[in-house]
This record gives C-alpha cells, structure tokens and sequence, in this order.
C-alpha cells in the first residue's frame, strides 16, 4: 500500500472530492490566517512590562503578570497539538486556537479578582463541564436541534464576522477617535480616508486576491497572502511605515514586513501546568459559579456555530442538516478548553478562520495536521512568521466572508418566525463582536415568535431551554450584582 493511498483512505480525501495537494495548501492557508493569535493573545492576556503603571500590564488580584514570550510558547504549543488531535480524531480542516473574546473575558473580568492560575483553574473547569455536556450526548443534541434556516443564519453571520475582524485588523474600518461625541461609531480609515500604507496594501491584496479567485486560479487565496506580504515588504523598505505599537495608526498592526534578523527563538514553556482551583476560595462560590456559567455558555455556542457555519462552508452537513461524526469533533474542542487552562493559554476552540483554508480546497483532517504542525514550528521560528502581517493576512477574511455568504440562498425571508431570527443572528455576531451573542438573539427571538404564532409544538424542547439560558446570559451583570 503507497503511503499516498493510506493517507487517501484514513482522511478519506478522495471521498471527499480532494487531493492531498488541496489540503496541504488549505492546512497553510489556515495557518497564515490565524497564526496571528501567537502575537495577538500575548496582547491580551500576557504582560509586556512588570511596570503596573504600564498599559501592556495585565496582572491579576495579586500583581502577578504572565510573561508575554511565555504565553506566545503556550498559545503556539496548544495551537499546535488541537489542531492536529482534531484532524486526527474529527477528520475535519477547523484548525483550533485561544478563543477570541473568552481569553479577554478571562483577562478583564476573571484575573483582576483572583490569581492568574486560580483564572485559568476556571477555564479548566469550563472545559470539563463541557467535556460531561459531550459525553451525556447534550451538546450534540443541541448541535442537531437548531433549524436549518437558522444554522444557515450562523453560516452567513460568521462570514460577516470575520469580514469586520478583516477590515478593522487591517484599519480599513476604525474606531472613530471622539465616538462618545458623534453618531458615527465608526469610520473608514483615518478621518474617513485610506491614510496609511499598510491599509493600502490591504486594498491592493484583496483586489489582487478577489481577481485570483475571480479567475478561479488554483491556491488563489494562498497566493494572494503570499504576493499582499511580498508587497508589504517593498512598501515598508520604501517608506519606513513603522510598527504601530497601538499608538500609531499609520504603522503596522500585528507582525513587521521585514527581513528578520533572527530564524529561530527558543520557547519558554514555564505557563504549562501553572494552573489550580483556588478561585473557590479566592472569591464568593457564587460568583465563581457564575463565571464558570459564562464561559461554558461562550464556549458552548461558540463552538456550535463556528462548525455549522464551517461544516456547511465545506459541503459536509448532510442533508439532514447533520454533521456527521459531530460528537467527536466537540469532544476534541471540549479538550481544547481544558488543555488551554492547565497550560495558561486560556480556552482552546474552533477557529472561524478555518474557513479560509476551507476556501482553498480543504475537506479532511490532513489540512489541520499541516496547521498543526505549522503552529508547532512557529514555537521555534516566531521571526519568520511575524514577518506577514495583519494586513496582508486580513483580504483572505474579507474574500471568505463573500463566499460565507451565499449561505444566505437557504433561509426562507417569507416566513417572518424565521426571517427575524435569522437577521439577529447574522447582524448581531459581528455588531457585537461575539458569535455567542449572535446565536442568542436568534434562539431568543426564535421560540418567542414560533411561542405567539401558535407554533410551539414545532420548536424543539432544547430550544427553549437554550433560550432560556441565554436570557440569563444577557443579565448575567444584574444578577451577578443581585447575588453579590
């Protein structure tokens, strides 16, 4: 037997309609897409200075911080392993990484009350709650219970998510700076103009790989990262943008197109196992019970929706509406979260930028096992892969974000039960920043609706259950303050 035809029947690539060289290309374009969380999570949950004083310090209710070098070892090693076990176990290309919005939510709200590993202790928690949801068969129930109209929605509702994520990474779209005193929350570039080059190579990068696709070129979206990043270098050689450092809105985001110095940094793995469960002692039971709430409900829902919008992305949802083998696939992302605790990284989850390598021709595990051991590499060879930045990253985000939303075709506008739902769930996920939040206002609204027309009995049970769950997420400030 070649080692071509066993690779071919354990990820079952022709099956699939792929080929091995598909889903290698996929496996790369996913890891360019997303391999800025080993810069961005340091960002967020790691500290880049001791000084309290300093606004890269995020210490906990001790002064403690997390080493920012450390935390881009963790995030790279936890990438690196999830990402392959779930190509290994769920034959699936989502790539796994730290949960944006949950490594925040541990950073801002958990720390600050409690010690860095009593904080990740929770995230531990939260990941064996949701492991004991998997195996009691709740999670998969839930997952096969939505409506197909609505997964539809989820689909369309990431593919505007992580086209904002695009467009605000590469400041296209920005914070207007005296927001509090206008209407207008936001603005295009600089004072409404494109007023830096690396938004610029951002506009080139995506008319460069919109044609590519247009064209229906082979790797279209690899080689638009690819030529965005060449083009930034030359752009920073001749003009010297410089790094942003937050402060500076014509520099570069996230990563310096640059020729590195180095190729090779040694990782400091110190993170892993610097985890306990003191947080039941460190604050209130209640509260702590109530932030563990919070990030199984994130966690849950985030999870769910990423793979219908991914699943439905890549052609495997069956006609049934069902993604076969899901109860592997959520077990593995259930690991993900406690892996993520017990090495500090914070939780570990599907990535929606998977769909990019999805876009590329991936339908099988053998992607994430190149994303994998990409993430893996990038332990070692960090230099190398801060050279791409952000912006020549970001037009793949925008591109899958157009191709997500064909999923739109699938849900029925004439039935307003369903068409109001189904426009929460898409307009509420990006205008909120939070997958979970788009999925709740569409359950919510959903049962209300089906409850006032007469068409209860229709609505699945675990619905309204989900529904009334997240009506306690909403209010979970309230009824934190109400308890405490």
């Amino acid at each position: 037997m070649s080692t071509r035809t066993a690779l071919d029947r354990f990820f079952r690539i022709s099956e699939r309609g792929s080929t091995p060289g598909r889903e290698v290309r996929g496996g790369l374009v996913t890891f360019v897409t997303m391999a800025y969380i080993v810069v961005l999570n340091p960002l967020i949950i790691g500290s880049f200075s001791a000084d309290p004083d300093s606004p890269t310090t995020h210490d906990d209710a001790f002064g403690a911080i997390l080493p920012a070098g450390q935390v881009a070892a963790v995030t790279a090693l936890v990438a690196g392993v999830m990402t392959i076990l779930f190509g290994l176990v769920a034959n699936y290309p989502f790539a796994m990484a730290t949960g944006l919005g949950i490594n925040a939510f541990v950073a801002v709200t958990i720390a600050p009350q409690m010690s860095w590993p009593a904080a990740m202790g929770l995230v531990l928690v939260n990941g064996v709650v949701v492991l004991i949801l998997v195996v009691t068969g709740v999670r998969t129930m839930v997952f096969n219970a939505v409506p197909a109209s609505l997964k539809a929605a989820i689909a369309v509702g990431i593919g505007l998510f992580i086209t904002l994520i695009g467009l605000v990474d590469a400041g296209f779209v920005r914070r207007v700076p005296d927001a509090a005193n206008t209407t207008v929350p936001v603005g295009l570039g600089i004072d409404g103009s494109i007023a830096s080059w690396p938004t610029a190579v951002f506009v080139v990068g995506l008319l460069l790989t919109g044609i590519l696709v247009a064209k229906r070129v082979k790797g279209a979206i690899l080689i638009g990262v690819l030529g965005s990043t060449v083009i930034a270098i030359v752009v920073e050689a001749v003009v010297g943008a410089g790094r942003s450092g937050g402060t500076d809105p014509t520099g570069w985001n996230l990563g310096y197109p640059a020729v590195p110095d180095d190729v090779v940094s040694t990782p400091d793995l110190s993170l892993v196992g610097q985890v306990n469960l003191d947080a039941w002692v460190q604050v209130p039971v209640i509260t702590a019970v109530l932030l563990v709430f919070s990030l199984v409900l994130t966690d849950f829902f985030d999870t769910i929706g990423t793979m219908t919008g991914l699943g439905k992305e890549a052609g495997l949802i069956g006609r049934d509406g069902k993604l076969p083998g899901v109860g592997r696939a959520l077990f593995v992302d259930g690991l993900g979260a406690v892996a993520g605790g017990a090495a500090s990284s914070s939780s570990n989850t599907v990535y929606v930028e998977s769909a990019s390598g999805i876009a590329e021709g991936a339908r099988t595990g053998l992607a994430n096992v190149v994303t994998g051991l990409l993430f893996l590499a990038a332990m070692f060879f960090t230099p190398l892969y801060e050279a791409v930045p952000v912006e020549a990253a970001a037009p793949a985000l925008v591109i899958v974000g157009v191709l997500m939303m064909a999923q739109i075709r699938e849900i029925d506008f004439d039935d307003f039960t369903v068409a109001l739902p189904a426009f929460l769930t898409i307009v509420v996920m990006p205008f909120t920043y939070s997958i979970a939040n788009g999925i709740g206002a569409g359950f919510v609204s959903y049962v209300v609706l089906r409850a006032v027309t007469g068409r209860a009995r229709g609505t699945h049970p675990l619905l309204w259950v989900i529904a009334a769950l997240f009506v306690v997420y909403f209010a979970i400030g309230p009824i934190q303050t109400a308890l405490a």
